[in-house]
């Protein structure tokens, strides 16, 4: 039981390491100094994505909760079958 508790948990470390990442690696540009104007097209599709990409996200996330919600109610449907058969 330890293994698949310590797989488990490097799983979940992992899984979070690399979300971290992506976020980091997603984050929209830093601000553009008054200078720089070749990366002020830059900055602005970085905030374009960004705000897409929350959407996204929240879209994703939406799913998530929405079917965690169907699976937990399946569970629980099944749990009290075996529990009335026995």
């Amino acid at each position: 039981m330890r293994g698949r508790k310590a797989k488990l948990v490097f799983l979940l470390i992992v899984y979070f390491a690399g979300f971290a990442t992506a976020i980091y690696c997603l984050a929209p540009a830093p601000e553009v100094q008054p200078g720089e104007e070749s990366s002020a097209l830059s900055a602005v599709k970085s905030n374009q994505f960004a705000q897409s990409f929350n959407v996204g996200m929240r879209k994703c996330l939406d799913f998530a909760k929405d079917a965690t919600l169907r699976v937990s109610s399946f569970i629980k449907q099944k749990l009290d079958e075996r529990r009335a058969d026995s």
